[in-house]
C-alpha cells in the first residue's frame, strides 16, 4: 500500500509540474491493481487529453461513488450532466484575491464591496456563490484539465463529431455529443496510444497577412474546440482584412455545416466560389450539404467540378467513395478510395472505408487487412472495431470478434447491433450464458433485432429452457425461414414436446435445406430418433443407413456409434401392429437423448443466415470538423 500512495503523490506531482504523459502512465498502473479507486479515476481525469476521455473518466468515478461532489462538478463543467443544486460550490477558506467589482467606464466609481457585503443580499448571495463556485472549480480541480478549452462556452456551439485529432472529413461521426456511461473498468482509448495520432496535413492552409495572423490563431483555437459561432466571426474578420481570399468564406461555410444551418453554409461556398471560381474546396462543401439535405441527390458533376480544378485533392476521391458505397456501387468506390490512399497516406478512414467496401464485395481477407491498418492509423476510432467484429463474424473467428466487440460496446453502450452481434459470438464458441445476456440487452434497446432473437433461441435450446427457446424462434422464423439451424432447431423442440407429427413435417423442410454433408449428416440423425418415436422402424432405419453412408468426419463419433447400435436393432425388428414405444433406447434415456442427443451442435460451423452489408455503424453525414484552417 505505501508503493501505491508514493506512485499516487508522484503522479499528482507531475500533474502539478504539467508532465501529463508521466502522471497518466501512473495513474494507469494504479488502477490495473485498484480499479475501484474513485481518486484514481478523478487524477486520471485530469491526466488525459480530451474532453470525451475526461468524461469517461468522471462517469467512471461517479458509478464508483455516485455522490462523490468533485465528480459531479466536473461533469458539470464538461457538459456531461445538468446543473444539479444538491451540487454546492468549494467552501471558501480565505478571501478571494479578486474582490474589485468590474465597472463601466461611464459608470461612477463605487465603494468597494467586501465578501461579506456580497453575501449579505440574497440576489448577490445567489450569483457570487455561482460565480465562485465555477472560478474556484476551474482553479483547483480542473486548472490542469482544461487548458485548452472553454467548457463553459455554449452546448449548440459543440455539435456533435468526432475529435479533431482523427478527423479527415466531417463524413465520419462515431462520437457522441455525450460521452456513452463508462462500463466496467475499461482504460480510456487514448491510453492505447503509443503516440498521440497526428492529423492529416491541412489541404488549405493560407498564409495570413500581418493584419490577420493573431486572428487566424484564435480561429484556429475555436476551430479546434468546435466554437463554429467564434470561427465565423473571426473568418469574417479575415475576410474583411483581405477581401481578394476564397478560403475565409469557405471556412464559415464549414462551420455553419456543422452547426445544422445549410443555408448559409450553401451561401458562403457560393462566396468562396465569386470570389475564385477555380478554388476547389467549396465544390466539396457544396456537394456535402446538398447530401445532407437530400441523401439520395446525384451530386457527382460536384467531385468532378473540384477535380477539376485540383486532381490531386485527396478528400474529394474519399467523399466521392462514400457517395458511390452508399449508392452500392462498391466498385467505383475501391478506384476512388484506392487515389485517396495516395494523396492521404496513413488517413484511417480511407483504410475504414476501404474495409467496409471490400465487406459488400465479400474480400473477407482484404476487408480485414484494411480495418487493420484503421485501426494501427487511430486505435480511437471505435468503428473499427465493430467493422472487424464483422468480419470476424464472417470468417467464423469467433474468439476475435468476442474481443472487439468488447472493446465497441463498452464505449458505444447502445448500439443494439453490436449487442446481438456479440451475442452471435457468444453463441458460436459455446457461452450461452453470455450469449442470452448479450441478446438480451439487443433485444431490450430494439426489439426488431431479428438475429438477436434467432441466436438466443438456439441459446435457449441448449440451455433446456424450451417454451422461450419457441418463442425466440418462432419470431425468427418469420424473418430466416431457409436458415437450417433455425429449423432443425424447432424440430427438435416439436419432439421434446413430443409433437412427433409436426417434428416430421419440420424434419423434412430441415433434409431439404441441408447443403453439406454435416448438415446432411444431422438432419438423417434427427430424423431418426424422430422416426423411432413415431414408431416407424423402417423409416429409422433408413434415416441411420443415410447417416453411415456419410463420410466419418461429417458427424460426431456418438453419432456414428448411435447409427451403428441402433440400424441393425431396427432391421431385425419384427413387425406388428403396435411397436412398443422407442425399442432401442431404454425409456429412462429417451428424455435426456432428445434433449441432448449425440449433435446439439453442428460438428463445423453451419450456414448461418446472410450477414447484412450495411448494418455497421458507419460514419455518417452528420456534421464534424475536418483538419482546423
Amino acid at each position: 500500500m505505501a508503493e501505491e500512495d508514493t506512485m499516487f503523490q508522484e503522479a499528482v506531482e507531475a500533474l502539478r509540474q504539467k508532465d501529463k504523459a508521466k502522471a497518466r502512465n501512473m495513474l494507469t498502473q494504479l488502477l490495473k491493481s485498484d480499479q475501484k479507486n474513485v481518486q484514481y479515476w478523478i487524477w486520471l481525469s485530469a491526466a488525459v487529453e480530451s474532453t470525451k476521455e475526461r468524461i469517461y473518466c468522471l462517469q467512471t468515478a461517479r458509478q464508483l461513488d455516485p455522490e462523490n461532489a468533485t465528480v459531479k462538478r466536473g461533469l458539470v463543467l464538461l457538459g456531461a450532466i445538468p446543473p444539479d443544486e444538491s451540487v454546492q460550490p468549494f467552501p471558501l477558506n480565505r478571501p478571494r484575491s479578486w474582490d474589485e467589482e468590474l465597472a463601466l467606464a461611464s459608470d461612477q466609481p463605487k465603494e468597494k464591496r467586501t465578501f461579506k457585503s456580497v453575501i449579505s443580499s440574497p440576489v448577490g448571495r445567489l450569483a457570487g456563490f455561482g460565480i465562485i463556485g465555477i472560478a474556484i472549480i476551474t482553479l483547483v480541480v480542473f486548472g490542469l484539465i482544461l487548458p485548452n478549452n472553454n467548457p463553459l462556452a455554449p452546448r449548440s456551439a459543440r455539435p456533435t463529431g468526432p475529435t479533431p485529432t482523427y478527423t479527415l472529413t466531417p463524413t465520419f461521426a462515431n462520437a457522441t455529443a455525450q460521452a456513452p456511461a463508462a462500463r466496467g473498468t475499461l482504460v480510456p482509448l487514448a491510453e492505447l496510444l503509443e503516440a498521440p495520432h497526428t492529423p492529416t496535413p491541412l489541404y488549405v492552409n493560407t498564409p495570413r497577412g500581418p493584419l490577420s495572423a493573431d486572428q487566424n490563431r484564435m480561429v484556429k483555437a475555436a476551430y479546434e474546440r468546435q466554437d463554429w459561432d467564434t470561427v465565423i466571426s473571426g473568418m469574417l474578420e479575415i475576410a474583411r482584412n483581405e477581401p481578394e481570399a476564397a478560403d475565409p468564406y469557405y471556412y464559415i461555410g464549414e462551420a455553419y455545416r456543422f452547426k445544422g444551418d445549410y443555408r448559409n453554409a450553401l451561401d458562403a461556398y457560393n462566396e468562396a466560389l465569386r470570389i475564385n471560381p477555380d478554388f476547389g474546396p467549396p465544390f466539396l462543401g457544396l456537394a456535402r450539404v446538398r447530401l445532407l439535405q437530400e441523401p439520395n441527390l446525384d451530386v457527382n458533376f460536384l467531385f468532378v467540378e473540384a477535380l477539376k480544378r485540383d486532381p490531386n485533392f485527396g478528400e474529394v476521391y474519399l467523399e466521392r467513395a462514400i457517395f458511390y458505397l452508399n449508392r452500392l456501387e462498391p466498385e467505383l468506390a475501391l478506384a476512388d478510395l484506392k487515389t485517396a490512399e495516395r494523396l492521404l497516406p496513413g488517413s484511417p478512414l480511407v483504410y475504414y472505408y476501404e474495409a467496409r467496401t471490400n465487406i459488400v464485395l465479400d474480400n473477407l481477407d482484404e476487408a480485414e487487412a484494411a480495418a487493420l491498418k484503421a485501426n494501427e492509423a487511430d486505435p480511437t476510432m471505435l468503428s473499427v472495431y465493430f467493422t472487424l467484429g464483422e468480419i470476424y463474424l464472417a470468417k467464423g473467428e469467433y474468439a476475435k470478434a468476442i474481443d472487439v466487440l468488447q472493446t465497441y460496446t463498452g464505449y458505444e453502450t447502445r448500439n443494439a447491433t453490436a449487442r446481438a452481434m456479440l451475442g452471435e459470438a457468444y453463441y458460436q464458441t459455446g457461452d450461452c450464458e453470455a450469449a442470452i445476456d448479450a441478446l438480451g440487452s439487443a433485444i431490450s434497446m430494439n426489439s426488431s433485432q431479428r438475429r438477436a432473437y434467432l441466436y438466443r433461441g438456439l441459446c435457449y435450446l441448449q440451455e433446456e429452457e424450451i417454451d422461450e427457446a419457441k418463442a425466440d424462434l418462432d419470431r425468427a422464423q418469420q424473418y430466416y425461414q431457409d436458415d437450417f439451424e433455425l429449423n432443425l432447431s424447432l424440430m427438435r423442440i416439436s419432439m421434446l414436446q413430443e409433437r412427433f407429427g409436426d417434428a416430421y413435417l419440420q424434419g423434412e423442410t430441415v433434409l431439404t435445406l441441408a447443403e453439406t454433408d454435416e448438415e446432411k449428416a444431422l438432419a438423417y440423425y434427427w430424423r431418426a430418433l424422430n422416426f423411432e418415436e413415431r414408431e416407424e422402424a423402417d423409416n429409422a432405419a433408413d434415416s441411420w443407413q443415410e447417416l453411415l453412408a456419410l463420410p466419418a468426419n461429417a458427424m460426431t463419433r456418438q453419432m456414428r456409434a448411435e447409427a451403428q447400435e441402433h440400424l441393425p436393432k431396427l432391421r431385425t425388428a419384427t413387425p406388428s401392429p403396435t411397436l412398443t414405444k422407442r425399442p432401442v433406447t431404454p425409456s429412462a434415456t429417451r428424455t435426456a437423448t432428445l434433449r441432448s442427443g449425440a449433435a446439439t451442435r453442428t460438428p463445423t460451423p453451419t450456414r448461418t443466415p446472410t450477414l447484412t452489408k450495411t448494418r455497421t455503424p458507419t460514419p455518417t453525414r452528420t456534421p464534424s470538423p475536418t483538419p482546423t484552417p
